[in-house]
């Protein structure tokens, strides 16, 4: 299993970003995936998942209306668009493959997004 996470940056507040996550080795389709924040120094915090269609999403309340998960299983790749960035946004993100409810078995080393004038 292989997840690499790309598309993080410096950005001004108030600008937007979309994370990509590109998955091999595993059967993409049939799993659910979710994006996981860490700010500095704190704690893993849960952003966002996604059903192995694409067909549901769920957010952290504090991400909603922000941030937009989704997949293109034809391609194998995750996405988060996050907009109207906040300094608070600032963290490392990482693409994360769920193995069953609240658990998540692979992850990729992250991209990091800060957000700073």
């Amino acid at each position: 299993v292989h997840l690499v996470e790309s598309g993080g940056g410096l950005v001004q507040p108030g600008g937007s970003l979309r994370l990509s996550c590109a998955a091999s080795g595993f059967t993409f389709t049939t799993y659910y995936m979710s994006w996981v924040g860490q700010a500095p120094g704190k704690g893993l915090e849960w952003v966002s998942d996604i059903n192995s269609s694409g067909g549901s999403t769920y957010y952290n309340e504090f991400v909603k209306g922000r941030f937009t998960i989704s997949r293109d299983n034809a391609k194998n790749t995750l996405y988060l668009q996050i907009n109207n960035l906040r300094p608070e946004d600032t963290a490392l993100y990482y693409c994360a493959r769920e193995s069953g409810p609240g658990g998540m078995d692979f992850w990729g080393k992250g991209t990091l997004v800060t957000v700073s004038s």
